[in-house]
C-alpha cells in the first residue's frame, strides 16, 4: 500500500508541477501586467480601459447577443434531442439528427463566420435560392447566427446525456394520475432537465462569450469584449497592460458560470432505478417533434453547405463550373501541406500527453487511498482550467513565455492544449475509474503485483475504451482551437486554424474553405475511427 501510495504521490507531484508552470505562473503573469506599471502597483491601467470610449458597449453587446444566442441554442438543442428520446422516429432518423446537431464540433469557429458570409451575403448560396437577403452578416445578426451554431452541439450533448438517465415511466404515471398534457410534461420531462437546462445555458453563453473565431469574421462593426482584446493584443499598436485587463475581466463571467452550475447540482433529479418504459404510439407527437428536429438539422447542415459549393467552382459567385482548380492549387502548395501536416503532429501530441495526463489525475481522484486533500487539489485544478478561456491562456502563455526557450515552438501550443481542455478528459476517465471494482489493487496486491504492474494489467485494458474517447476528444479538439493559438502560433508553427486566420487577410476564401474541408475530414475519419476502436474495445470488455 506504502509503495501505491508512493507511486501516486509521484503522479500527483508531476500534475502539480505541470500546473503551477503552464497555469498558476501565467495566470498570476497576466494579474501582474495588469496592475503593474512604470512606478509599481497601479489601478491606471483597469482605469484607463473602463473610461474607453467604446469598451463599455463592447461589453454589453458581449452580455445581449451571448445571452440570446445560448437561450436560442438550448431551445433548438431541447427541440433535437426531445425528438430521439421521446419519440418513436426510426433509429436511422435519430441518428441523422444526432450527427447533424453534432457536426459543427468538427470545424473551427472561425471556418463558422465565412460559412455564414458566403451563405446569408449578398451573393452568398442561400440568398441566391431565396432570391434576397435574409439578415445583414456583420454583426448582431452574424454573431448570433454563428453562436448559435456554434453552442448547439454542447447544449446538446448535456440535454441528451440527461435525458437518457429520466425515468420515463413518470409520463405514464402522471396520464394514469389524470394530469393534463402540460403538466405531464412539465413533471416527466422539463422538471428534471431544470438543472441541465440551465448549466446548458450557462455553457452556451459562456463559450459564445469568449469566443474569437465568429466575432473575427462577421463582427463588423458590432465589437465584442473577445475582438477588442484582440485588438489590444495583437492590434495595430499592442498595449500589453491594457489588454491584460481585458482579459481579466473575460475571467469574470467564466467564474460566475462555474459557480452558478456547481449551485445548480441540487437541481439535478437522480432517480434509484431507471424503467426503459415504451413510448405509446402517437403519429402527431412523431410528425411533430420529428419535423421540427428535421428542420433545425436541415438548418444547420445549410449553413455549411456553402463549404463543399465554393471551393468546387470556377469563382464564386460569377462562374459556377465545376472545377477542382482550387483544390489542387492548396494540396499542390507545400507550405500548406505542412501547416497541414503539423496540425496533425500538433492534435495527436495534444491527444497522447492529455489523455495521460487526465488518467493519472483520475487514477489519483477514484482509484487511490490518498487523503482528501490530494483528491480536493487535483478537482480544484479542474474545476480552475474549466473557466480559462483560451483567449485568456494564450495570452497569459504570451507574457510568460516570450523569450524563453518554449517560445514559438510546437511544445508550447501542444501544452497549451492540454492545459485548456483537461477538465472534461479528466472527469470523463473518472466517472469510468470510479465505476471499476474497487479491489482490484488489494487483490493484486496481496498477491504480489506491483501497483504500475495491476494498472497496466488490469485497470487499464477495462478503460481502454474511455481512454480512447479521451483520446478522441483530445484530438478533435486539437485540430480546430484556435483562441489561444493565435497569440503564441508563430510564423514556423502556423496551424490550420491560425492559417486560416491569416488567409482572411487577404481574401483568399476558396483555400480557407479548402483547409476547412481537410480539417472537418480529418476529424470525421478520426471519429469514426476512434470510435469503432472504443467499441471494440468495450466488446471485448463485455465478452
Amino acid at each position: 500500500m506504502m509503495r501505491k501510495n508512493r507511486e501516486l504521490r509521484i503522479v500527483f507531484l508531476g500534475i502539480v508541477v505541470l500546473f503551477v508552470v503552464f497555469l498558476a505562473i501565467p495566470a498570476l503573469q497576466l494579474l501582474l501586467k495588469s496592475v503593474w506599471g512604470a512606478n509599481g502597483l497601479t489601478a491606471e491601467f483597469y482605469a484607463s480601459v473602463f473610461s474607453q470610449k467604446g469598451f463599455g458597449a463592447a461589453l454589453r453587446n458581449s452580455f445581449v447577443v451571448s445571452a440570446a444566442a445560448a437561450a436560442a441554442a438550448v431551445m433548438l438543442a431541447f427541440v433535437i434531442a426531445y425528438a430521439i428520446h421521446y419519440t418513436r422516429l426510426p433509429r436511422p432518423c435519430k441518428r441523422m439528427l444526432q450527427a447533424a446537431a453534432t457536426l459543427p464540433m468538427f470545424l473551427p469557429t472561425i471556418t463558422y463566420g465565412f460559412a455564414i458570409i458566403y451563405s446569408f451575403g449578398k451573393q452568398g448560396l442561400i440568398t441566391q435560392l431565396l432570391g434576397f437577403q435574409l439578415f445583414n452578416i456583420y454583426g448582431f445578426g452574424g454573431l448570433m447566427t454563428g453562436y448559435v451554431i456554434y453552442t448547439i452541439p454542447v447544449a446538446f450533448l448535456l440535454i441528451h446525456n440527461t435525458m437518457g438517465y429520466i425515468d420515463k415511466k413518470t409520463l405514464t404515471v402522471s396520464r394514469v394520475m389524470g394530469d393534463g398534457a402540460l403538466s405531464t410534461f412539465w413533471i416527466g420531462v422539463l422538471r428534471p432537465l431544470l438543472g441541465t437546462l440551465a448549466g446548458a445555458f450557462i455553457q452556451a453563453f459562456f463559450l459564445s462569450f469568449t469566443d474569437f473565431g465568429i466575432p473575427a469574421s462577421v463582427g463588423g462593426r458590432y465589437e465584442v469584449v473577445a475582438t477588442v482584446l484582440y485588438n489590444q493584443m495583437l492590434g495595430g499598436i499592442p498595449d500589453f497592460n491594457r489588454g491584460a485587463v481585458v482579459a481579466m475581466i473575460m475571467l469574470l463571467p467564466s467564474i460566475g458560470s462555474i459557480c452558478l452550475l456547481q449551485l445548480l447540482e441540487r437541481f439535478n433529479i437522480r432517480y434509484s432505478r431507471i424503467s426503459d418504459a415504451e413510448l405509446r404510439r402517437n403519429t402527431a407527437r412523431d410528425a411533430g417533434w420529428g419535423v421540427s428536429g428535421a428542420v433545425i438539422a436541415a438548418a444547420v447542415l445549410a449553413v455549411f453547405a456553402v463549404i463543399f459549393v465554393v471551393p468546387l467552382v470556377e469563382d464564386w459567385p460569377y462562374r459556377t463550373a465545376f472545377s477542382l482548380e482550387h483544390v489542387r492549387e492548396v494540396l499542390s502548395d507545400s507550405n500548406l501541406l505542412r501547416i497541414y501536416t503539423r496540425s496533425i503532429w500538433t492534435a495527436l501530441l495534444t491527444a497522447l500527453f492529455g489523455t495521460l495526463l487526465a488518467y493519472g489525475a483520475a487514477l489519483i481522484t477514484a482509484r487511490s487511498s490518498l487523503s482528501g486533500g490530494y483528491k480536493k487539489a487535483v478537482e480544484s485544478i479542474a474545476l480552475v482550467t474549466n473557466t480559462i478561456p483560451g483567449m485568456v491562456l494564450g495570452i497569459a502563455f504570451l507574457f510568460s513565455f516570450s523569450g524563453s526557450a518554449l517560445q514559438n515552438t510546437l511544445a508550447l501550443m501542444v501544452l497549451c492544449n492540454i492545459v485548456h481542455y483537461f477538465s472534461t478528459p479528466y472527469l470523463m476517465m473518472k466517472n469510468s475509474l470510479s465505476k471499476m471494482n474497487a479491489g482490484w489493487e488489494t487483490t493484486a496486491m496481496l498477491m504480489g503485483d506491483s501497483w504500475i504492474k495491476t494498472i497496466l494489467r488490469v485497470v487499464t485494458p477495462n478503460a481502454l475504451s474511455s481512454l480512447i474517447e479521451v483520446f478522441s476528444y483530445y484530438f478533435i479538439n486539437g485540430m480546430v482551437t484556435i483562441s489561444a493559438l493565435v497569440f503564441i502560433a508563430g510564423a514556423r508553427t502556423m496551424v490550420l486554424t491560425t492559417e486560416i486566420k491569416q488567409l482572411q487577410y487577404v481574401n483568399k476564401f476558396n483555400e480557407v474553405f479548402v483547409l476547412s474541408l481537410l480539417i472537418l475530414f480529418t476529424n470525421l475519419i478520426a471519429k469514426a475511427l476512434f470510435s469503432w476502436l472504443a467499441n471494440r474495445s468495450a466488446q471485448k470488455k463485455k465478452a
